[in-house]
């Protein structure tokens, strides 16, 4: 593999080895083999990291945001000259297909990089008239921020935490999943090429146990994670413990609700990407597929039959379009959903079985006659299994949807504008679709309710989550007291 990072953490600008940490095999989810070897992070490691961003971190803020912004956009222009290397290199790290890492992560990231930049320079206070006298508001950056990166889209995620963190003058130690570390370590070295201060952003290495020290290091005021409701938990009650300022984007089994007036064409569209997209792997998938039952057997089959299509093969071949998972763990997890849901008498209408060739591959998996109570329709899989079940009314539907702990994302595909409204409005997820699904643009906010999140990341809402507000009282007059 041509291009990829020369070892293992980014910190204070320059590549950074210490053989002393466990060494972490990469595979390919392709084939099953190694590709690269890495070293997690010790705590010589883990305190240069913090060190640098403690160091950099004043310079860093003491630049106009105009000067911010502009490093910013010249790492996102960088990002999309190489937007074909990073693919290749997110396809190995993910085993994603080429087809999907070209148009959906190093572009995404690059989005965000140029959406931060633009608005850097417009992160003002405000003025506030009260009379006689007036006050004003100044924003003022965090200070360290870590970042928590999940492994299917670790391109994308870099990006989505460092660009509104690094946009407010905060600095940034960041750390990719174990199972996809390589893409953070390429946009780390963007970062410094586009003329980005040293130590502004770090990338380091490791397991679960990194991240716990990083998160409980009293030199860190915020941490925002992508990861599991489980994971979730754990690292905002350690953060809670120090009073710092959380982002959690984590996990759900989103609702995708077909009426009986949708266009059934783009409704099954809206289905295959909410569920096979990235073999499944995507946190915000509408994994429960309400169909409305007047037209459940016409739905079904033009969804098999489209199912049956996808272009299964090498991801390096921009024909695939349906690629492995990303690890055999992953892949045995989903695995014996599809056996749960067997057993609970759930009907198998397509796939349910791992694909007899090298690699991660598990077929695209379709159950219909779904309950409510079943396993597979109330825990996150995080794999290509959708979950087909009938509905008649509204007002019921609508019930059955917000029945789960989760609220990350939902869906509703009619051709009634007033009832698509009426229905989102009363469905309890952060992050809704209409007549469409898993579109993420950076201008609009995205997160979840319930176990599925705290605040928000992309859009203008990011800035609330990576700055603070000082308040200034000018009095203009004679300052008075009771005694």
């Amino acid at each position: 593999m041509e291009k990829q990072p020369t070892a293992s953490h980014f910190i204070n600008g320059q590549y950074v080895e210490d053989p002393a940490g466990d060494p972490i095999d990469i595979i390919y989810p392709a084939n099953g083999q190694p590709i690269a070897k890495i070293h997690s992070a010790t705590k010589r490691i883990v305190e240069f990291a913090l060190e640098s961003a403690a160091n950099a971190q004043a310079q860093w803020a003491a630049m106009t945001g105009t000067e911010r912004g502009r490093i910013l956009r010249k790492a996102a222009d960088i990002i999309r000259e190489r937007n074909h290397e990073l693919s290749v290199l997110e396809t190995y790290d993910t085993g994603k297909p080429l087809q999907e890492t070209l148009v959906a992560d190093a572009t995404s990231g690059a989005d965000s990089l140029e959406y931060f930049g633009g608005l850097a320079g417009s992160l003002t206070g405000e003025h506030i008239p009260l009379g006689e006298s007036w006050a004003y508001t100044i924003r003022e950056p965090l200070g360290i921020c870590v970042g928590i990166g999940a492994w299917n889209y670790p391109t994308q995620i870099a990006c989505w935490k460092s660009a509104p963190a690094l946009a407010c003058g905060n600095t940034m130690v960041f750390k990719p999943s174990e199972t996809t570390p390589l893409s953070a370590l390429k946009i780390a070295e963007i970062y410094t090429e586009a003329g980005l201060p040293r130590g502004v952003f770090n990338v380091v290495q490791g397991l679960g146990s990194v991240g716990a020290s990083l998160v409980a290091d009293p030199r860190v005021d915020k941490v925002s994670l992508t990861g599991s409701v489980l994971t979730g938990k754990k690292v905002y009650a350690s953060a809670a413990s120090q009073i710092k300022h959380v982002t959690m984007e984590l996990g759900g089994k989103s609702p995708l609700i077909i009426f009986n007036d949708a266009n059934i064409e783009d409704a099954i569209s809206g289905a295959i990407l909410g569920n096979f997209y990235a073999s499944g792997q995507v946190c915000s998938n509408g994994t429960r597929v309400f169909v409305h039952s007047a037209i459940k057997e016409k739905f079904i089959a033009r969804l098999v039959e489209r199912t049956k299509s996808a272009i299964i093969g090498d991801p390096l071949d921009e024909n695939t379009n349906y690629g492995p998972m990303v690890s055999e763990d992953q892949l045995l997890i989903a695995e014996r959903y599809v056996a749960k849901g067997i057993q609970e008498g759930a009907k198998l209408v397509y796939g349910g079985k791992r694909i007899d060739q090298p690699g991660f591959y598990f077929e695209p998996t379709i159950f219909s006659d779904v309950k409510d109570d079943m396993t597979i329709a109330r825990e996150e899989i995080f794999g290509p299994v959708m979950c087909i079940l009938d509905f008649d009314d509204e007002k019921q539907v609508i019930e059955r949807a917000n029945a789960t702990e989760f609220g990350l994302s939902a869906g509703v595909f009619t051709n009634d504008i007033t009832r698509a409204h009426r229905v989102i409005g009363q469905l309890q997820a952060g992050s809704c679709w209409i007549n469409a699904y898993n579109l993420t643009p950076v201008e609009i906010p995205f997160g979840g309710v319930k176990t599925s999140g705290v605040g928000r990341e992309n859009s203008k809402a990011a800035i609330e989550h990576y700055s603070q507000l000082k308040t200034v009282y000018v009095e203009m007059g004679h300052m008075e007291s009771q005694f």
